[in-house]
């Protein structure tokens, strides 16, 4: 098979046989599209219809268009993001060893890979197969619009067929298919090829995950509340915890406004709100012993991974710490237990300015230089503007673990970030203060801020396990939301047109 890929001019690949492994369903991905896209009441439909589905045949040409119906009708297609936001995460986590092994020989003896989707929607896997895997064409049914809304019809893409029918017959036929169905045999591009590659089903039943380290583009940025797999079972599980979730949430959110840190930490932990201090010792601080002669604060740089990392700073030192954001809503302001946040304007000299003067006071002031939120193992740039601000900084490692719900987002309302950290059923923040790094020598002019910036966050990375990225807020909004990640105070959410300003 690997002769045959390698020789021919085009790969024709069957995604949902082929190339995805065989023990997930579909119906997780529509869901995923009804939740993320549509909301937990078209959710909730698409699982009442989940006993017809199965009596259907669960993965069958007929249940993939009740599924189709259920997550797509109704929606703007203007709007509709989750194709390349949310979906390709958990298309990757699925992709098989075998069927990348393919695409991959394919592309590298310079051959065009066709990806063939028989059961979903085009606009589901465009996205994950051209931009994680190289894809250069794909084939699949289109969702119907009407008024700029899908109806939740499928039809046929008739023209692109016809399309890459041309192509593959004017290169005189030399092309090769791969599928793990027979099915595939009816699709009208498996005519085209001189050799149709079917795996059997034990063949595929002994196929493997593709392993992250061999992706061939990392999934950094993704969007979606739903951390887990939303299959029927673990989708009803949800929707009965979301009104216990929603008054155990309100509990939290009571306790840790209205009580003392060292007191509201075992109460919380108990509800499954849990923190811990990882492999260190706070460091010491401005006015506490070994620093009584220091008036000046101290600056924290953290890794940015949601909205609340300042707080569990300042419940990791015991001590109120001032934090500093790019953009915030109004109702994040308000519940934040560590009192008022410093907006800064994306001015160079006049953030500068702000957080100097906090230093200057004595504050413990906290920084996100990466400027977004990032959920998976890697460090965007980091802003090198802190590096001029004092003469060190305490990095501090952040990671998150949640059971339910991310409590980040890039399209949707910023403002219920910190409440959906709180309905988790449990979670798990962990602080780790490293070792003080002088930045001494670039307020001296004696190093370039960005190679100190770039120190800063290796450390950080070695620390945590994470990969170091030279990506930026921008990159993440623009592929994830079509903006550039600027808040509207009043309502929480991006504004959707560009604005250009000052990079730091």
């Amino acid at each position: 098979m690997a002769e045959k890929v390698a020789t021919a001019r085009t790969l024709v690949l069957d995604v949902e046989a082929g190339l995805l492994l065989p023990s997930r369903s579909l119906f997780p991905y529509f869901m995923l599209v009804a939740l993320e896209a549509g909301g937990y009441l078209r959710g909730l439909v698409l699982l009442l219809l989940y006993p017809v589905i199965l009596c259907m045949g669960g993965d069958s040409d007929a249940a993939a268009r009740v599924m189709a119906m259920a997550a797509f009708c109704g929606l703007r297609a203007s709007r509709f993001r989750a194709g390349r936001a949310v979906l390709p995460k958990w298309f990757m986590e699925v992709v098989s060893a075998e069927g990348f092994e393919a695409m991959r020989i394919s592309g590298a003896a310079g051959g065009r890979r066709v990806c063939v989707a028989t059961r979903f929607p085009r606009v589901m896997v465009e996205g994950f197969l051209s931009e994680y895997l190289g894809a250069e064409a794909v084939v699949g049914k289109e969702m119907k619009v009407l008024w700029g809304f899908y109806t939740g019809l499928m039809e046929e893409e008739d023209e692109v067929v016809l399309e890459e029918t041309k192509k593959i017959r004017a290169e005189c036929g030399d092309a090769v298919g791969f599928s793990g169905s027979p099915e595939f045999l009816q699709h009208p591009l498996s005519r085209c090829c001189k050799d149709i590659h079917l795996v059997t089903r034990e063949d595929r039943a002994t196929w493997q995950a593709l392993p992250r380290s061999r992706y061939p583009k990392a999934v950094v940025f993704h969007d979606g509340r739903l951390a887990f797999m939303p299959t029927a079972s673990s989708t009803l599980a949800m929707l009965m915890w979301l009104p216990f979730g929603v008054a155990l949430g309100a509990a939290r959110l009571a306790v840790a406004l209205t009580v003392p840190y060292r007191y509201s930490t075992p109460i919380l932990a108990a509800t499954g709100m849990s923190w811990w201090l990882k492999a260190g010792e706070r460091p010491p601080l401005p006015g506490a012993d070994g620093e009584r002669g220091r008036r000046r604060g101290q600056l924290f740089v953290c890794n940015h991974r949601t909205l609340i990392d300042p707080v569990y700073v300042s419940v990791a030192l015991d001590r109120p710490v001032r934090a500093v954001s790019y953009s915030l809503s109004r109702l994040s302001e308000l519940i934040s237990p560590i009192g008022q946040t410093v907006r800064l304007t994306r001015d160079r000299d006049a953030d500068g300015r702000a957080m100097a003067r906090l230093l200057d006071r004595g504050d413990l002031v906290v920084v996100c230089p990466e400027g977004t939120t990032c959920r998976e193992p890697y460090l965007l740039r980091f802003s090198p503007l802190f590096t001029e601000l004092s003469d060190d900084v305490v990095p501090v490692g952040i990671a998150v673990e949640t059971a339910m719900f991310y409590p980040t987002t890039a399209d949707g309302l910023k403002c219920l970030d910190p409440l959906y950290y709180m309905v988790n059923p449990r979670m798990c923040y962990t602080v780790q203060f490293l070792e003080k790094v002088s930045t001494a020598a670039v307020r001296e002019g004696k190093e370039p801020r960005a190679d100190m910036a770039n120190l800063v966050q290796r450390k950080m990375g070695d620390a945590l396990g994470y990969s170091c990225t030279m990506l930026t807020r921008k990159d993440k909004y623009g592929m994830l939301a079509g903006n550039d990640g600027v808040v509207d105070r009043a309502d929480g959410r991006c504004l959707s047109a560009p604005t250009e300003r000052k990079d730091k």
